[in-house]
């Protein structure tokens, strides 16, 4: 009862359902698309900027640090009201939808370097490379959710003006950090920010966050059926 009490002060009520949704949605996405392409050809999407790209180990401390960006950036676009919340979240899901897409029909890799040496960047570079298979990188979700944040940020007014623009800055790195350890390509970055733009231009053209309003409903409907159903048992 206690952690649940802490996770409503952190996270309000409305949003449990929409964020639960998100991390499907991503399973999906990103892991369940591995099944279908698993025996598929991979493409290269390497450009020739790619071959002027160095090996930057010290970057994947923004590569591990964007998932601490992404817990605060979605809190407090959660936060600032069911809305807003509703909508960032709709837009979330219509970008993870554009990347399923491409991750079925444009199946992509990279050829990642052998990483020779000791130091922390290495070893962490290493362990990352071992838990992330170099597939599925047109559009960068790490991309993606970066520039979520930041977009998200923007209409924020429950937090200071400086939020925003450190998480632009650190977006950049974020996304610099894809190519910097050879993680992405170039052009990966291009399309996880470009289907945020577009997830947010379909969500408000088409007010998306409304969907989120209807399963609030019935999700509300649900619980109170099944509260009703437990007190006729305590009563019979």
């Amino acid at each position: 009862m206690r952690l649940k009490k802490i996770l409503f002060t952190i996270i309000p009520k409305y949003a449990f359902v929409p964020l639960i949704l998100l991390v499907l949605a991503n399973a999906i996405t990103y892991n369940g698309s591995k099944f279908i392409t698993n025996s598929m050809y991979h493409n290269n999407a390497s450009l020739f900027i790619d071959n002027y790209i160095p090996f930057l180990p010290i970057f994947i401390s923004f590569y591990i640090l964007a998932f601490v960006q992404w817990i605060v950036g979605y809190i407090l676009i959660a936060r600032e009201s069911k809305e807003y919340c509703y909508q960032y979240f709709s837009a979330e899901l219509i970008a993870k939808m554009i990347c399923l897409f491409f991750f079925l029909v444009f199946p992509t890799t990279i050829e990642r370097p052998c990483i020779n040496g000791s130091g922390i960047w290495l070893f962490l570079t290493r362990f990352i490379y071992s838990m992330d298979a170099p597939v599925n990188l047109f559009p960068s979700i790490h991309c993606l959710e970066s520039w979520m944040c930041f977009r998200g940020s923007l209409g924020l007014k429950k937090v200071p003006k400086w939020y925003s623009y450190f998480t632009f800055f650190f977006s950049v790195l974020v996304c610099l950090s894809t190519v910097f350890v050879k993680q992405h390509v170039f052009v990966d970055i291009i399309g996880g920010i470009l289907v945020v733009e577009i997830g947010i231009f379909l969500a408000n053209k088409w007010n998306t966050g409304v969907l989120f309003m209807k399963i609030e409903t019935k999700f509300k409907k649900l619980c109170s059926r099944g509260s009703k159903y437990e007190s006729r048992k305590k009563e019979n």
